[in-house]
Order: C-alpha cells, then sequence, then structure tokens
C-alpha cells in the first residue's frame, strides 16, 4: 500500500491507497518542529483504527511546500515504515514538461494538482487551489505545465483585515444573502466572498485570453464548493487531486533505496 503525505502551509494530510482506493485520509496541524516520533504516535492509532498496520505499507510518496517539515516527514518513513519515500520536487519524473524559467521553484502541490488534473479531466485547463494561498495553474493541452497565477488565500486575507482595522472584528467566510451588506459583519463577508468571485472570474478571464482558447476549470481545496455556487466558471471540484498527484507520480517513479541502515522492528 502507498502512504501519500500532502504537506501544506496550514495542514499536513496522510492518506493510504491500498492500489484500488483510499482506504483513509487524516489530517493534523502543520508544525515544522513536530518529531518524526510524534507523527508516529498519532498516524499509527489512525492506522489501527482503519484496521491497517504498518507491515503493509511499502511506499510513500511525500509533496511538501513546506522545506522545514520534510526531515521528520522523511524520517517517520524510513524509521516507522522502513521505506524511502519519493519526494515530489522537479527533478523526478513527471511525465510532462515543466515550462517555466526556474521549474525548481514551483511548489510541489502546483505540479502534483496539475499532473492529476491532466489525467483526469485532460487539457487545457487551469486549476484553482483554494488553500493558504489562492493558486491558478495552467496545464497546456499536452498535460505541460505552463506556470500561473499566486494570490492571497481567503483567510490569510480576513485575517490581515481584522489585524490592520482596529473595529473591524475576526470573522468566518460565508456566502452573504446580499451584496449590499446592512452591517459590519454582513458587508465583510460580502467584501470577501464577491470579492474572491470577482478575483476568480476575472484572473480565469484572462488567462483564457492570454491562451487564445477555451481552458477547463478544476478546483480543490476546502473552500471550492462554496465558491463554486457564486461563479459558472468553476466545471468541476476535486477534493482529492493533490492526493491523486501524488499516487499517479508514486505509479510513474521506481522505488527509492533506503537510506537508513538502522531501521525499527516491524509491527
Amino acid at each position: 500500500m502507498l502512504l501519500a503525505i500532502d504537506a501544506g502551509n496550514t495542514n499536513v494530510v496522510f492518506a493510504v491507497h491500498d492500489g484500488t482506493e483510499w482506504r483513509g485520509r487524516w489530517r493534523i496541524a502543520t508544525r515544522p518542529d513536530r518529531t518524526s516520533d510524534e507523527y508516529a504516535v498519532w498516524l499509527l492509532a489512525l492506522l489501527t483504527h482503519c484496521n491497517l498496520r504498518i507491515a503493509e505499507i511499502d511506499r510513500c510518496v511525500i509533496g511538501t511546500v513546506v522545506p522545514a517539515a520534510l526531515y521528520n516527514l522523511r524520517r517517520l518513513s524510513r524509521e516507522w515504515f522502513q521505506v524511502e519515500p519519493l519526494i515530489a520536487r522537479a527533478a523526478v519524473d513527471w511525465g510532462f514538461d515543466i515550462r517555466v524559467e526556474r521549474p525548481q521553484e514551483v511548489g510541489a502541490d502546483r505540479l502534483l494538482n496539475s499532473l492529476a488534473s491532466h489525467h483526469h479531466y485532460k487539457g487545457p485547463l487551469v486549476v484553482i487551489d483554494f488553500g493558504t494561498a489562492t493558486t491558478f495553474d495552467v496545464v497546456d493541452k499536452d498535460g505541460a505545465y505552463l506556470g500561473g497565477v499566486i494570490a492571497p488565500g481567503v483567510n490569510l486575507s480576513l485575517e490581515a483585515l481584522h489585524q490592520a482595522a482596529a473595529r473591524l472584528p475576526r470573522i468566518g467566510i460565508g456566502r452573504p444573502q446580499a451584496v449590499i451588506g446592512r452591517d459590519t459583519v454582513a458587508a465583510m463577508q460580502s467584501g470577501i466572498y464577491w470579492g474572491y468571485v470577482g478575483l476568480i472570474e476575472g484572473i480565469v478571464g484572462r488567462i483564457q485570453a492570454e491562451y487564445e482558447a477555451h481552458l477547463k476549470v478544476v478546483a480543490t481545496g476546502g473552500l471550492a464548493p462554496l465558491f463554486s455556487e457564486g461563479t459558472t466558471i468553476i466545471e468541476k471540484i476535486d477534493p482529492d487531486i493533490t492526493l491523486e498527484g501524488l499516487r499517479l507520480l508514486a505509479e510513474r517513479n521506481p522505488v527509492p533505496t533506503l537510506q537508513r541502515t538502522v531501521l525499527r522492528d516491524s509491527l
């Protein structure tokens, strides 16, 4: 079985795929100083709850945009599962061209989203990921990664608004009933929600004009369903697109040779 680890700026998602389906998905807050043993205590309990054993994990793939988290995630794979993890980075076999000036600077999540989106929906397309940042990634009709757009994430914008304006409260995101807010909270919710709908439609429109053709629009991330309610431009919502990218990347690349000589006993 494959253990896929997607380490983002906000959460680390762990998932197990048995070759046919995802057997479980779990998330924990991203904390770069969390040790491999801390991960193991938490993760092993969840595996046991799903009737999965350590010995069944024979592959591991890690995608991270938090470099400081990689050391302990790699140790987790080596010491507890006794497998060398495949690390999602520009140097591995993606199966497509990365047509940007500095491929090594592209976040692993953006390449993983592009890989899975093209595999499942074909190109050309735009992948919108509502994460800590809101990203728009452009995939050519042959699957090549062409670059994209990075904007502040919705929750970052909400927090910045609260921190910078003394009289504005901290609010949750939601679709307002009306554009014109009749109180402060409603006005803020309208600004954030319809402002981001405008951002989505505006950026996708400009991408399509620059590309000079229609591109399918795939969205992922926890807020994708909410924002899809406010626009017809999003054609498909896929919450598992990054995990699928990790799975497909693991299928394309050989299992790395284990680098650690001192291993824990199998459980």
